[in-house]
């Protein structure tokens, strides 16, 4: 049997959009369930994110510190941010945001796994990045503000982040998800094997 995740649509009844915020809002939907009964479902809508797990020649990984008020916690994490611009191509923002946190840039571009990071309540979806040869950006560093302006910058060897993850010392989703995919890789197939950076992606489509 083939394990595999399938786009279907249920009937929607009624529809508002109770909150509009700055990247995002919320919306509520009155489904009509399979024995055509209606229930309503709040969820988030957003505009999806990307994420890079760029991996040095050493193994190490460029992780990040940054406060998260939702969550009161300061959070290691890779580098990411959102799509800001419909129909964007992933791979250009996600060099974006390796180049303006991180003030790296990567030769190698691969997709390393996609992921809907709270399908129950948010209809986010994340691209993880896998981003190889690294090295320094060109020029000056990016100007940061906000809580991204307190930021840590740190190289940590994959393996300490799994460890990590699996220890209940890191929380970030895209940083589990990366390291434990990456480390699945690389006792598997190889980093070759992976799909390449401009893959398709159904859930958030975009322009090559």
């Amino acid at each position: 049997m083939t394990i595999k995740d399938t786009p279907e649509e249920w009937q929607v009844a009624a529809t508002a959009t109770p909150f509009r915020g700055n990247k995002t809002s919320v919306r509520t939907d009155d489904v009509v369930m399979p024995d055509g009964t209606i229930a309503r479902r709040d969820y988030q809508v957003h505009p999806g994110s990307v994420a890079v797990l760029a991996l040095d020649d050493t193994g190490r990984v460029v992780v990040l510190r940054q406060y998260r008020h939702p969550v009161r916690h300061r959070l290691w994490e890779i580098p990411a941010g959102l799509l800001d611009v419909p129909g964007e191509n992933p791979l250009h923002a996600a060099q974006r945001e390796l180049y303006e946190e991180a003030h790296v840039k990567a030769e190698d571009w691969r997709v390393l796994v996609d992921v809907f990071t709270t399908p129950g309540g948010c209809d986010e979806a994340v691209r993880i990045f896998l981003a190889r040869d690294l090295s320094e950006a060109e020029g000056e560093r990016f100007e940061v503000s906000e809580e991204e302006a307190d930021m840590e910058l740190a190289r940590v060897p994959l393996d300490e982040l799994v460890r990590g993850a699996l220890a209940g010392d890191l929380h970030n989703n895209c940083l589990a998800v990366g390291a434990m995919s990456a480390t699945a890789v690389l006792a598997g197939d190889g980093f070759d094997s992976l799909r390449p950076a401009e893959a398709p992606w159904p859930a958030r489509p975009f322009e090559a």
